[in-house]
């Protein structure tokens, strides 16, 4: 049966049809935000996954450039793989559902965000993660929500709510918080150095308005949703746990307190072989083989109780640290001798390699999605090799986590970067990940602010990463124990990865990961609190003391800019009829040229003497041409009374008569000039039909021995 609901979200009108689309579906909405429309979906298989010890989610935000009235550029004109924003948005869909799924649910849960039309001020994200959150609730699929999420911004020291198009291109936080009724789910911003406080207000304050989303879907539940379907549990054999729990939990808590991760390693797989060799004694060599799966998995969960029962009620980590003590740090730049920047970046057992390339701005990266933003100047790729976990797979190139964590530490450096005006270049930096322990993302904004203080990159102010884990009370109570600079065992057994990048005045980015239902406010005004300090710290002892501001100069092997300005009108005649000007000068000096539609022209070369000619080709090509003023010309054309001569200015010949030429009688022009000789002439007169009279009479020895001057 189709049904609509409406309600007003951030003064606009939010509506969810159901029952006309997508009947298939275990759920489906059409929500509508302005003019923004978003189809989801949410479908679960009917029987679980064998042989998995997760719950397998998946979820697809589909752009549609038909929702913007775009045809795709490619040459099939077809959407192609996700844009890394799709893939982003995905992200942000399925992180604060996950946690509110059934701990043992195995079955495969499909969630599609198809967006069908896009109204700029109304976010297609954001309509995507309420339709998500709708579709389940009123599906038969096991899920323990409603969550809901807006956007938030901050413009002229006012919070807004889903602000509009206009209104982020003034914001100083592009804020996403996810909730439920009671607690944040899921935080994702990029903000200009904003203080802690006001974060956790943005925070609050967009908590106020989920609160009535989460309501009104309640009420869409409530009308129509079905009843969940009963699922096979996958929950841990509690027999063969006992068995374990019982026998070897004191030699596991013994043994996962080791500082070397791969020691650590080592003892839990030998643990295990005693578990199995126990198991088989007691029970059999059959009951062993049927059995092996569900040991490794009472293993895991034992292991995992140890560590939380530690650190909540011993306050002990693993390695040995205090709560707030943050790993090793060491860092170091300038290590490879041909790039533009490097700098390397280790914490714990924790590396990253990150490398800055300064090019052109023509070599921005396009992009093509279904919002307005065209191009970005600044590209943050994060690598995540196999060997970094001392894995044996192959690289199949970069996935969701990679484009995730390299869309966070770009977010985290954007506001600190250089305008295009101040430093005319595009910038690339790519963290390779040479070693992982936890917390790689925020390794890599440390190590990238370093790779662009070495490249000369005149960055505002350093900025680095720092991530806080959570254990929660085991009873339920709303206690918890709160720890600095996680690492991998402590995120994969913990409650919460809150990933915070800044500098020392302010938040640059925050992405919060959590595993239980949902954060207070006095977990993430401490979270906020504890990275700031960790991040002063980092900032100030560690990292300035190697680097403490841009390098002066840049690297050799980094183009050089110089820029001039001409005249809209004049751009045709530097590019000329198919590009034969400009290529001229491309071909003559070496350089590399972009200019831009307003008449900015940049000239990129290693060679300064080669940049400043072409500069003086170009300026020359839209100088005006002046009476008394004196050009450096091109004879093009002889004539028994004189000669043709181009003096650049956009292609402009001029006659240079034959008793022009010299003090001294002339009988044959052939005697003195020729077709292609350069000659140094003064404009005398310009008629009123615009033809111009040279001559070469009277002028100086300078003027003849500087080919590139300028009007006199």
């Amino acid at each position: 049966m189709f049904k609509t609901y409406e309600m007003d979200l951030a003064g606009r009108k939010l509506v969810i049809e159901t029952g006309k689309m997508a009947g298939l579906a275990n759920g489906s909405v059409l929500v509508r935000y302005g003019d923004t429309c978003v189809l989801v979906t949410a479908t679960a298989s009917k029987e679980p996954r064998e042989g998995i010890d997760f719950f397998p989610l998946s979820v697809d935000f589909e752009e549609k450039l038909y929702a913007v009235g775009k045809i795709p550029g490619s040459f099939t004109k077809r959407e192609g793989k996700p844009t890394d924003k799709a893939i982003l948005t995905s992200r942000a869909i399925d992180r604060p559902l996950r946690p509110l799924f059934p701990k043992d649910f195995r079955n495969d849960v499909v969630i599609v965000g198809t967006v069908l039309s896009v109204d700029q001020d109304n976010s297609a994200e954001v309509a995507a993660m309420i339709g998500a959150a709708t579709a389940l609730a009123i599906s038969d699929i096991p899920f323990n929500g409603p969550t809901a999420a807006v956007n938030v911004g901050l413009v002229d020291s006012e919070i807004i709510i889903n602000p509009t198009e206009e209104q982020r291109k003034k914001s100083d936080l592009t804020l996403t918080v996810a909730a439920t009724e009671n607690k944040i789910t899921m935080i994702e911003a990029g903000a200009n150095e904003v203080p802690n406080s006001i974060m956790l207000r943005a925070i609050k304050q967009a908590h106020k308005e989920i609160k009535k989303v989460c309501k009104f879907i309640n009420k869409i539940q409530k009308d129509i949703g079905k009843p969940k379907f009963e699922y096979q549990s996958f929950e841990v054999n509690q027999d063969i746990y006992n068995f374990v729990d019982e026998n070897f939990k004191n030699e596991i808590k013994e043994k996962v307190q080791e500082p070397d991760k791969t020691t650590r390693d080592n003892n839990i797989d030998e643990i295990k072989a005693k578990i199995e060799e126990a198991y088989q004694e007691k029970y059999g060599e059959d009951a062993l083989e049927e059995h092996k799966s569900d040991i490794a998995e009472a293993l895991n969960k034992v292991e995992k109780k140890c560590v939380r029962d530690m650190i909540y009620y011993e306050h002990k980590r693993v390695d040995g640290r205090d709560l707030d003590e943050i790993r090793p740090l060491s860092c170091e730049v300038g290590l490879l001798p041909r790039v533009h920047g490097s700098a390397l970046f280790t914490r714990g057992l924790t590396q990253v390699l990150s490398v800055a390339t300064l090019g052109m701005i023509s070599e921005e990266q396009t992009l093509d999605g279904i919002d307005d933003e065209k191009a970005k100047r600044y590209m943050h790729q994060y690598n995540f090799p196999s060997y970094s976990v001392g894995e044996a797979r192959p690289s199949r190139g970069p996935g969701r986590r990679e484009i995730g964590h390299g869309a966070l530490a770009e977010k985290a450096l954007v506001p600190v970067l250089p305008s295009e005006e101040e430093f005319p270049y595009s910038i690339r930096v790519v963290s390779e990940v040479l070693s992982s322990n936890g917390s790689t993302s925020q390794a890599s904004i440390c190590g990238s602010t370093l790779a662009l203080m070495d490249a000369g990159v005149p960055i505002k102010r350093p900025v680095a990463g720092i991530s806080t884990g959570l254990v929660t009370s085991p009873e339920g109570d709303g206690n918890y124990v709160m720890m600095t600079d996680i690492q991998g065992i402590e995120d994969f057994f913990g409650d919460m990865d809150f990933k915070v990048g800044g500098t020392d005045r302010g938040i640059t980015a925050i992405q919060v990961d959590i595993k239980c239902d949902g954060l207070t406010y006095d977990i993430i005004k401490e979270a906020f609190a504890r990275t700031e300090k960790a991040r002063k710290h980092i900032l100030k002892d560690v990292m300035l003391p190697v680097i403490d501001k841009p390098r002066e100069e840049l690297s050799k092997y980094a183009p050089r800019i110089i820029t001039t300005k001409i005249k809209e009108e004049k751009i045709k005649d530097v590019i000329g009829a198919g590009g034969k000007v400009i290529n001229k000068i491309i071909d003559e000096t070496g350089v590399k040229i972009d200019i831009e539609e307003d008449g900015q022209v940049y000239i990129y070369s290693s060679n300064s003497e080669m940049a400043e000619q072409a500069r003086d080709m170009i300026e020359d090509i839209v100088r005006d041409v002046e009476v008394g003023g004196i050009y450096y010309g091109e004879v093009t054309r002889l004539m028994n009374y004189g000669a043709f001569v181009d003096i650049g200015c956009g292609g402009k010949e001029g006659l240079l008569h034959i008793s022009k030429i010299s003090n001294e009688r002339i009988k044959n022009i052939q005697d003195v000039l020729h077709v292609g000789q350069k000659v140094t002439v003064k404009v005398i007169d310009i008629d009123d039909q615009g033809r111009i009279n040279l001559t070469m009479k009277n002028l100086s020895s300078h003027s003849q021995q500087h080919p590139q001057h300028k009007n006199k």
